[in-house]
């Protein structure tokens, strides 16, 4: 009897770089190990989209559809090349308008995709339902999605079978037109009986023929197992990667599934061990300069308390390493436990995982629901979505007087198809006024990345790749790349900006004044010192030296973290100091503007 054909899609590209990396790894540098790859014998690969669109234009001055048409070459026309979309926000920063949703599909398919993979972390099944319409409308296979993760201890209402079956059902009766359907775990948190159950379940509920693909990643150790479950209960395809990018907060490794396999009825993509042994040599010696972060490697028992994905752990814990944070991580960790439990159980996958992340941030750093994170407020005030289950009453309060928004039950389409600032003809606009070239692509970088994506065509974009020969090599000896350090002069902490050539740098003391040029001094003995609550950027100036303001008027935005943090007055008066400028690094406890 022939052994059951099992699909097997290399993550490496993609969630194992987003994974490991948080997205950041310059194309030229791993596109021998695709190479490698496709002589191994692999031929259904995801190689963008998600973080890893953003990824190359926030920090590594790199274009997206650039890579992926290069990809595309090395791979050649026949193999399945694979993207990530969020529904409504497809690969943007937010939710996007009809026009913006259209253009991400026509893009994505003038650009090499074969497959748009389309979830939703709310399981609200109104948010795939013109992103899935257009994707299949511009030839694209369609793979829709549920969402998948256990709830911390004591929690219910959700993710259960029952919970699944019936967004399952919601999606076939919706008429979405789709090619397969997928069930992703980012967290890896899912039991595998629940797999097992869900999967049995899906398979007596679909069309004879379909194909069914479970997703997950080894962050809480069970991913094997699952997979393992899902493959006794009737999965179709499954997800792997390569080391170093397997395993921990990855995939699991592709030479670990032929091995648990071993003697089974399946045949895991007609993968050979010796083949995969040599493109993961490949795939190493391309990597070997590559920063790892040890969390990457490592499978944590406290995850499903959280729960964290793979993906977006170590993201986050390095954007925590470049703010000098990283020391709040478990803290941070144990608090979204809470977050979770009051924010309407969404499925911990981007963007909901970042919104728990931040708010569980906001919660370490400046005290409970204190402040709250926009992307966290919005969804529970229904912005993105209905969240499986209602999110606690207080906080929908606390969040509607924080962000001054009423809670809605509009469709989160409909939101953004009225706000002109996501029309094609706004960033048509933004694109003629920094006298940018109109095309399709420049817009959608644009309107997707926003001020980051308007740097990267000026041609201003960042370079942050963590890479062994650029980091401390020995002890009193360093090759220190661009960004932002904390120093000590005398027993006085200073933030200090390093940059190449010519570049205007900046030495700030960490609590007071620019260090080169100092700030005029209040004139008022009743002056209000205002102090940065989070390391950051400073996104945006509002007011200037001299403007009148109230009490919570918003001085200037930081961007900390992903999150855009309002600064604002604590008391009304006259802006006597504004101590940064725009795009300058700043420390927690830094002077940024005195009110008196």
């Amino acid at each position: 009897m022939a052994k059951k054909f099992i699909d097997v899609m290399d993550t490496t590209f993609r969630d194992g770089f987003q994974s490991v990396f948080g997205g950041r790894v310059l194309m030229n540098d791993f596109f021998p190990a695709v190479e490698a790859a496709k002589t191994a014998g692999i031929n259904h690969f995801e190689f963008g989209g998600g973080a890893r669109f953003q990824s190359l234009y926030f920090y590594l001055r790199e274009d997206a559809f650039e890579m992926m048409d290069k990809f595309r070459e090395i791979v050649g026309p026949d193999a399945n090349l694979q993207t990530l979309a969020r529904g409504v926000n497809t690969v943007m920063l937010d939710t996007g308008s009809k026009e913006l949703i259209d253009l991400h599909a026509k893009m994505f398919k003038k650009h090499g995709t074969t497959t748009i993979r389309n979830f939703d972390a709310l399981n609200d099944v109104e948010n795939l339902k013109y992103s899935g319409e257009r994707i299949s409308h511009h030839g694209l296979k369609h793979e829709v999605v549920v969402t998948m993760m256990d709830l911390p201890p004591g929690c219910q209402g959700a993710h259960g079978v029952d919970f699944y079956e019936k967004t399952l059902r919601d999606i076939l009766d919706s008429g979405i037109p789709y090619d397969s359907i997928c069930f992703k775990d980012a967290s890896g948190t899912s039991n595998p009986q629940k797999v097992f159950d869900t999967i049995k379940m899906a398979r007596g509920l679909v069309p004879e023929g379909t194909h069914l693909r479970l997703h997950t990643h080894e962050t809480a150790g069970v991913s094997v197992s699952a997979y393992m479950a899902a493959l006794e209960a009737g999965i179709d395809g499954i997800d792997m990667a390569a080391a170093p990018v397997s395993g921990g907060t990855s995939q699991p490794d592709i030479l670990t599934m032929l091995h648990a396999t071993k003697g089974m009825n399946y045949d895991l993509g007609g993968l050979e061990i010796g083949k995969i042994l040599s493109y993961e040599k490949e795939l190493q010696n391309c990597l070997s300069d590559y920063f790892i972060p040890p969390e990457a490697t490592m499978v944590s028992p406290v995850i499903p308390f959280s729960p964290m994905p793979g993906g977006a752990l170590t993201a986050n814990t390095q954007m925590m390493r470049d703010n000098d944070i990283l020391d709040k991580f478990p803290e941070v960790i144990a608090a979204m436990q809470e977050v979770v439990e009051k924010g309407g159980y969404g499925t911990s996958v981007t963007p909901v995982s970042q919104f728990y992340f931040q708010q569980a941030l906001n919660n370490v750093m400046q005290g409970p629901w204190n402040a709250i994170a926009p992307g966290y407020g919005k969804m529970v005030l229904g912005y993105f979505g209905k969240t499986p289950v209602a999110p606690d009453p207080e906080i929908v309060k606390i969040a509607s007087e924080k962000l001054k928004l009423e809670p809605t039950t509009e469709k989160a389409l409909d939101l953004a198809d009225a706000d002109e600032s996501k029309s094609l003809e706004t960033w048509i606009k933004r694109l003629k006024e920094e006298d940018i070239e109109i095309t399709e692509e420049n817009i959608f970088i644009a309107a997707a990345c926003q001020d980051k994506g308007i740097a990267f065509l000026k041609g201003e974009g960042e370079l942050n790749v963590r890479k062994i020969s650029e980091m401390k090599t020995n002890e009193g000896s360093s090759n220190m790349g661009n960004g932002n350090y904390t120093v000590v002069v005398d027993g006085q902490k200073f933030s200090v900006q390093v940059a190449e050539g010519d570049a205007d740098i900046q030495v700030t003391a960490v609590n007071g004044e620019s260090a080169a040029t100092k700030a005029p001094a209040p004139t008022s003995g009743d002056a209000e010192e205002i102090k940065a609550l989070l390391p950051g950027n400073v996104w945006k100036i509002i007011s200037n030296p001299g403007d009148s303001v109230n009490e919570g008027d918003v001085i200037m935005i930081l961007e900390s973290m992903k999150m855009e943090i309002d600064v604002v007055a604590p008391c009304a008066g006259t802006v006597q100091t504004i101590n940064v400028a725009t795009n300058d690094k700043v420390v927690e406890g830094q002077l940024v503007a005195v009110i008196g």
